[in-house]
C-alpha cells in the first residue's frame, strides 16, 4: 500500500549530498555556456566545437555510417544535428533529443541606425513573445555577427566584459507619465519605440547626424563596418548580465535565455559524453521555435530528417522504418507554479521548482489546439525507465485550461511518424529578459537524457 498514493517530492529532501553537489557542479559548466551562447549563432559555434574535441567528424551526404560513428551536421551556422550511431543499426531507428537554441530578444533592423534629439539609436524588432516593458532601462548588449559583400564574417559582441559599454531603452519618468499609466498593458508600450540607445556624443566635424556620424565612426574604427553592412548583419541586443546563482542557499540561476538553452545543454552534453549507444542516438538543437519553427534553420524544415534519411539510404535502409520506430524527447522549457500568480495555475498538474523535469503529455492551448500528443504506452515505458534509474520528474500541464497555453517542436517531430513527448525544466519568469531555474532539475534533466540515449 505504499505506492498507492502519488506525491511530488522535493530534491533537496530525497537526494543524497553528493547528487545535490552533483547538481551543482554540472550548473557550473551550464552557466558558462549561457554567457557565450548569448544566441543561436554562438550556441551552435559552441556545440561544434565541444563535438568536434569529443571526436565527431562533419557529415558527408552518400557516406556509409556504421556503429560507434559520430558526426554532426549545421544549417547555415544556426541549428545543429549531432549522431552517434547505435550498435543496433540505423533501421531499428534514432532516440532523438530535440531543443532550440533560439530565445525572446530584440533583433535590430536592416536599417537601424538613426539620429533624434542629438542622441543616436538602433532601430529594433522584438523577436518572440516578449513582454516590452521588462525590457526598458536594463542593461543591454550588441551581440551577433556582421557578413562583408567580400564574403568575410565579423563577430560583434560589445558589452558583455567589465570594460565594455553597455546600451539600453529609456522609460518615461513617473512624473510625466499620467497618460501612458491610464491605458493598458498592451497600449502602454510599442515595439516600433523598442529603440536602444546607442551613443550622444556628436561628431564636430560632420555637417548632419552629427551623433549618428560618430557612432558609425566607432563601428568602424573597431570592426571595419559601414553602415550599409547592417543590411547583411544579424544583430540582437540581449540581456547584458551574465548568469548568477539566485537565493543565499545558490539553489536556482538567474540568466537571459534559459528558456530553452537550460534544456539544450543537458541534451547535448549527455550525447557528448556516451562512450556507446544501443540505438542511434540524435541530438539536435533548432533555431526558430519561438516564432513557429518556420525557415530553413527550423526544425519545420527537412534539415535533420534529409541527413538522417541520407544516412539510411547510404546504409541500405529504409527511412521510413527507421522513423516510424524512433522515439524523441521535445527537450523545451514549462511554466513553474509561482504563488505571486496562482490564480492562472491549477496545482496539482503545475510543475514546481526542484520535483524534476516537468513531463507534458500533451502541450497546445486551451483545446489542445496545435499539440500532439503521446500515448499512454510509451509514456509507460519511459517512466518505467526513468523510475529503474533514479531520474525525478513530474507530470505538468501549463496553466489552467482556458488561460492560455504553448507550443513546442514536438508536433513536427511527430509529422514524421515519430513517437514524441515533451520534457523539460520548470522556469520561472519565463521568456522574461531574466528566467530563473533550479539547479536540481536541469541536472535531472541531464540524468533523463543519460537514461534515453543508453
Amino acid at each position: 500500500m505504499d505506492n498507492l498514493m502519488y506525491e511530488k517530492k522535493n530534491a533537496y529532501e530525497v537526494l543524497a549530498s553528493d547528487e545535490l553537489e552533483k547538481a551543482k557542479v554540472f550548473c557550473e559548466g551550464y552557466k558558462q555556456f549561457l554567457d557565450y551562447a548569448r544566441t543561436e549563432l554562438y550556441a551552435s559555434e559552441y556545440a561544434q566545437k565541444e563535438a568536434a574535441a569529443r571526436g565527431y567528424e562533419p557529415f558527408e551526404f552518400g557516406k556509409k555510417y556504421s556503429a560507434g560513428d559520430k558526426v554532426y551536421f549545421t544549417r547555415s551556422g544556426k541549428a545543429c544535428v549531432f549522431v552517434h550511431v547505435g550498435e543496433e543499426g540505423l533501421e531499428a531507428g534514432f532516440n532523438i533529443a530535440a531543443a532550440h537554441i533560439d530565445c525572446p530578444r530584440l533583433d535590430i533592423k536592416c536599417n537601424p541606425l538613426y539620429e533624434d534629439g542629438s542622441l543616436a539609436y538602433l532601430d529594433t524588432h522584438y523577436y518572440g513573445g516578449i513582454v516590452k516593458y521588462q525590457w526598458l532601462t536594463i542593461p543591454l548588449m550588441l551581440c551577433g555577427a556582421v557578413y562583408t559583400r567580400d564574403g568575410s564574417k565579423i563577430d560583434v559582441r560589445i558589452g558583455e566584459d567589465e570594460g565594455d559599454p553597455v546600451f539600453c531603452i529609456t522609460d518615461l519618468l513617473p512624473h510625466l507619465g499620467k497618460d501612458i499609466q491610464s491605458k493598458t498593458v498592451d497600449r502602454a508600450f510599442n515595439g516600433e519605440a523598442l529603440n536602444v540607445l546607442i551613443g550622444s556624443a556628436p561628431d564636430g566635424e560632420a555637417d548632419k547626424d552629427k551623433t549618428k556620424t560618430a557612432v558609425m565612426k566607432i563601428l568602424h574604427t573597431k570592426y571595419g563596418i559601414t553602415e550599409r553592412d547592417f543590411q547583411t548583419a544579424e544583430l540582437s541586443a540581449v540581456p547584458a548580465q551574465k548568469a548568477r546563482d539566485l537565493g543565499v542557499d545558490r539553489s536556482m540561476i538567474l540568466a537571459f535565455g534559459q528558456d530553452d538553452r537550460s534544456c539544450a545543454y543537458p541534451a547535448f552534453t549527455a550525447l557528448m559524453d556516451k562512450k556507446k549507444v544501443s540505438k542511434t542516438a540524435v541530438c539536435v538543437l533548432a533555431d526558430r521555435e519561438e516564432v513557429g519553427s518556420m525557415g530553413i534553420t527550423g526544425l519545420r524544415s527537412s534539415f535533420m530528417y534529409d541527413m538522417l534519411t541520407d544516412m539510411c539510404l547510404s546504409a541500405g535502409c529504409n527511412p521510413r522504418k527507421a522513423f516510424g520506430s524512433s522515439s524523441a524527447l521535445s527537450a523545451d522549457v514549462s511554466a513553474a507554479y509561482d504563488p505571486a500568480f496562482a490564480e492562472v495555475y491549477e496545482l496539482k498538474n503545475s510543475a514546481k521548482l526542484n520535483c524534476g523535469p516537468a513531463i507534458c503529455k500533451f502541450t497546445g492551448a486551451r483545446g489542445k489546439s496545435g499539440s500532439s500528443e503521446a500515448g499512454a504506452e510509451f509514456m509507460a515505458r519511459l517512466l518505467a525507465d526513468f523510475d529503474q534509474n533514479g531520474v525525478m520528474y513530474q507530470l505538468a500541464e501549463l496553466g489552467k485550461v482556458d488561460q492560455g497555453g504553448g507550443g513546442t517542436v514536438a508536433q513536427f517531430l511527430t509529422d514524421r511518424n515519430i513517437e514524441t513527448v515533451d520534457i523539460g525544466v520548470p522556469i520561472l519568469s519565463m521568456h522574461a529578459p531574466y528566467e530563473a531555474a533550479s539547479k536540481t532539475d536541469i541536472y535531472m534533466l541531464r540524468r533523463a537524457c543519460d537514461v534515453f540515449f543508453a
